[in-house]
């Protein structure tokens, strides 16, 4: 004995509503239609199931014991599709990230970690973001840039502006005392980036700070700039999210504030993809929702350069 589902849902239809013509309705399809599918599955099981009467159908003997076996399938049938619908909604695959080394160690990491434990089939990969990448050749899915791109076939969407500020520690100001305005800069050490590994001109605000300290410790990298000022060895210019969460960091001269930009870049090839989406739409809401630690209210001028 074989039973076709197309077949059983229409038995059960016919079962539920009484009448051909009310069950097709409901299933959009002509009377011919159900009153031909019922009849292959009578023969296929080799009983009548309704008697047929001018003002409906009504189960036979058969009819009636085969409705909770037609029922028990449909339960499956739904479930599975349920499932299967489920599991092509979840995003499943690999996802590379490229992002500042600052925003990336300070920020994402957590963020994206938290998010990808969502999910049992989805892989983040967080990477720092080169001088130069291609998202056209696979190097990142996804890449959030300190400089607007002004070439290229790419998705772009501001994220959000950030503020960074000038930061010292605690014992470092006990020790050498704290600035009162820019001309005493020229009696500290500064915290500044390398040149060569500045892979973005937004980078650019590193001179500040050069050209009126006394001395200087370069650092490559937002985090190990950071870690050093923290560590008490001069003044940095810090990113104003990273360093609100360092109780041993004091802010000086708020009057000296610099701003600039993220943007989230993805490629139209691979945008769509559910994978690529669902991290795309997770980082444009979490930038959103955390805007104010990015853009702290501040009463001073801020500096583009």
């Amino acid at each position: 004995m074989s039973m076709n589902w197309d077949h059983l849902q229409i038995f059960l239809a016919v079962a539920r509503h009484g009448q051909m013509l009310e069950a097709g309705r409901r299933l959009g399809l002509n009377h011919a239609t159900v009153a031909r599918r019922l009849e292959a599955l009578e023969v296929a099981l080799g009983t009548v199931l309704f008697h047929r009467r001018p003002n409906g159908s009504a189960l036979t003997e058969a009819g009636e014991r085969l409705v909770p076996v037609a029922e028990r399938i449909e339960a499956e049938v739904l479930g599975v599709t349920a499932r299967m619908r489920a599991q092509e909604a979840e995003p499943s695959g690999t996802v590379r990230i490229g992002a500042p080394d600052g925003l990336g160690n300070l920020f994402l990491a957590r963020e994206l970690g938290l998010f990808a434990g969502r999910y049992a089939n989805l892989v983040v990969e967080l990477v720092p973001l080169p001088r130069s990448f291609s998202l056209s050749r696979r190097e990142a899915d996804l890449a959030i840039s300190l400089d607007r791109p002004t070439h290229g076939r790419l998705i772009l969407s501001k994220l959000t502006d950030y503020s960074l500020s000038l930061y010292a520690a605690h014992d470092y100001l006990d020790r050498a005392g704290r600035p009162a305005c820019e001309a005493d800069l020229a009696a500290h050490t500064a915290v500044i980036g390398v040149d060569d590994y500045a892979y973005a001109s937004a980078l650019d605000y590193t001179a500040f700070l050069q050209g009126r300290a006394r001395r200087v410790f370069r650092c490559a990298g937002a985090v190990g700039q950071l870690e050093a000022v923290r560590a008490g060895t001069g003044i940095g210019i810090l990113h104003d999210f990273a360093a609100s969460n360092c109780p041993d960091l004091s802010q000086i001269l708020p009057e000296i504030a610099f701003q600039r930009t993220y943007w989230l870049m993805s490629h139209p090839d691979s945008h769509e993809a559910r994978r690529v989406a669902a991290c795309r739409e997770f980082i444009v809401r979490l930038f959103r929702e955390a805007r104010d630690r990015f853009q702290p209210s501040r009463t001073v001028n801020s500096r583009d350069g």
